[in-house]
């Protein structure tokens, strides 16, 4: 099954929306700076938090560069879910010039 991979702008426009961002680098990454409102479930504990995601929204899967987010968008597609994974991540959306919040908190910004 191949992974749709969109765009940093595409999700700047979801966002408005109020899209499902999944972000699924290690703690350490997203406190230096995260997507804002992005919800962070690390790769390696996916499976273990997958009923906490919402099944009737797509979910927007973003990490460092977007390696660990393709192999999570393709877990959560396999499991049900509507996933696609962000081409370039994080970096790509810092270097595109959209925000990003530093702390853990999820909701700010």
């Amino acid at each position: 099954m191949a992974v749709t991979e969109v765009g940093v702008a595409v999700l700047a426009a979801a966002r408005k929306d109020g899209a499902v961002v999944l972000d699924v680098r290690e703690p350490d990454e997203y406190v230096a700076g995260h997507v804002p409102n992005a919800r962070l479930i690390p790769l390696s504990e996916l499976a273990a938090h997958v009923g906490e995601l919402p099944r009737a929204r797509r979910i927007y899967v973003i990490c460092a560069s977007g390696n660990r987010s393709v192999a999570a968008a393709d877990w959560l597609a396999r499991a049900g879910f509507e996933s696609v994974s962000v081409a370039g991540g994080t970096t790509a959306w810092q270097q595109a010039g959209y925000p990003v919040v530093r702390g853990a908190r999820e909701g700010a910004a």
